[in-house]
């Protein structure tokens, strides 16, 4: 009997561990340079999942926002590019941000 509930025990951890690493996805956010004084950002995440709605902020050198916005409904974002030195960050929540500097942004 011990044995029976022992296998269970092992085989409900390894259900539940199996759960977690499915739900698990990492952001993806690329930006490019237009050429046209604007700047797209397409985002998404690894397992596929839509960016729509994901909220991204657009920052100075002394980290204020100067602009804020969501990807839309084909998970884009265009502004228009800020003069000097600034940041992109996707903010897909806790653990799923990430952060592109304009000077990797190009055409």
């Amino acid at each position: 009997m011990k044995n029976i509930i022992a296998k269970l025990v092992v085989a409900a951890g390894l259900i539940v561990l199996s759960a977690t690493a499915a739900l698990a996805h990492s952001p993806l956010c690329s930006c490019f340079d237009n050429g046209d004084g604007t700047v797209l950002c397409e985002g998404g995440f690894s397992d596929g999942s839509s960016a729509t709605g994901v909220k991204l902020f657009v920052r100075d050198d002394s980290g204020a926002v100067i602009l804020k916005g969501a990807m839309n409904e084909n998970s884009e974002f265009e502004f228009k590019k800020p003069a000097g030195h600034y940041t992109v960050t996707f903010d897909g929540g806790e653990g799923h941000s990430i952060e592109i500097d304009s000077s990797d942004i190009v055409e």
